[in-house]
């Protein structure tokens, strides 16, 4: 739902940023050409030292008070996505959606945001974060080094949507081995590790409800697995199971190592994160969708399957929401392209919720 392009926020610059951006790749761990385009276009758009910091996060600042929003983007992709291309008001490539056209469009709309100058207390901070597609390094580098009043998630919703909750995730490996031995007497420790999968697996998928929403259902997947059957045998699966708000990662994480001890695998605990969600009038929500509104668009309240750099965000407990242009349902894909127009028209919602924002909480 594109809406109308804003007139006022310099938009061939804006489509030129987004575009120039989306041509450089930039896959997690390689972000370095994408992070120094980024660094030095920023001054153009009104932001103040512009910096690459000690993980290669960009960082820009405008305004010089104590209360600070954080619009935390993030710079890299995962590999592949359609050739680059520019096909009238749609650009195609990897990053268009997810994230460089909702980073694109912070970066422009803070910059515009009360424009002469950032009304007094207040602070707009940019983060084009790194590694969010991979262990969330620059987010996990910058959460401890600030204390926000408010935050911007850059993640597509869609020009009328608002984010409001992801769902968590926790990761497990689970492997076994021995020094050999004939199948017919002995499955072996790839069998025992895929029937350990399953179990965790179905355990999983018993507790979901397809009757409820998506961020309150469970979910799992096998990320890959490996296995010989050669001498000494070896097993491993990689699961990814997706925590809905209320489950607690450790005491799941509890419950799977048991089922790899009744199968005699191993199950080791990766990685995880809880599920969050903020009440659909949190004032930064509220803000983005009186926005919406504004600009003639119905708004919708989003709560997504995936998790994001809003999971860890929620350690500040300020409010909090994701918004940015693009179909979500195109991330990873190889279809993966956005509508200029709605690009533009976000940036403009982007603007008026900040300046509402700042307003109403003086």
């Amino acid at each position: 739902m594109p809406g109308t392009p804003p007139t006022d926020l310099h938009p061939i610059q804006a489509r030129e940023l987004l575009i120039r951006l989306v041509e450089i790749p930039g896959v997690t761990y390689f972000e370095d050409k994408a992070c120094d385009c980024l660094t030095r276009a920023l001054s153009v758009f009104g932001w103040q030292e512009a910096h690459r910091d000690e993980v290669g996060n960009v960082v820009a600042h405008r305004g010089d008070g104590e209360r600070e929003i954080v619009l935390l983007g993030h710079i890299d992709t995962v590999p592949g996505g359609p050739a680059f291309r520019v096909d009238g008001d749609t650009l195609w490539g990897r990053g268009s959606v997810d994230a460089r056209g909702p980073l694109c469009a912070f970066a422009v709309a803070g910059g515009a945001a009360n424009a002469a100058k950032i009304p007094d207390g207040w602070r707009l901070t940019l983060i084009a974060a790194v590694g969010e597609e991979g262990d969330s390094r620059g987010a996990k580098h910058i959460i401890p080094r600030h204390s926000p009043a408010a935050c911007v998630i850059g993640e597509p919703s869609g020009t009328n949507g608002v984010t409001i909750g992801y769902r968590g995730y926790l990761r497990l490996q689970v492997s076994a081995q021995d020094s050999g031995a004939h199948r017919s007497g002995n499955a072996g420790p790839v069998t025992a590790c895929l029937m350990a999968a399953s179990d965790i697996l179905r355990a999983v998928e018993e507790r979901d409800d397809p009757n409820k929403p998506v961020i309150e259902r469970p979910g799992g997947a096998i990320i890959s697995m490996r296995g010989e059957e050669a001498g000494e045998r070896v097993g491993f699966v990689d699961l990814d199971v997706r925590l809905p708000v209320g489950a607690a990662p450790d005491a799941w994480a509890k419950e799977f190592i048991g089922i790899g001890e009744r199968r005699s695998v191993d199950v080791q605990f990766i990685s995880s994160m809880p599920a969050h969600l903020v009440d659909k009038n949190d004032p930064m929500a509220r803000a983005l969708r009186l926005a919406v509104r504004e600009a003639g668009l119905t708004p919708r309240l989003l709560a997504k399957g995936g998790t994001a750099d809003f999971n860890l965000a929620a350690a500040w407990n300020c409010p909090l929401a994701a918004y940015g242009p693009g179909d979500s349902k195109l991330d990873h894909t190889a279809g993966e392209h956005i509508d200029l127009n709605e690009y533009l028209t976000s940036i403009s919602i982007l603007k008026n919720a900040l300046e509402r924002f700042m307003q109403e909480n003086a």
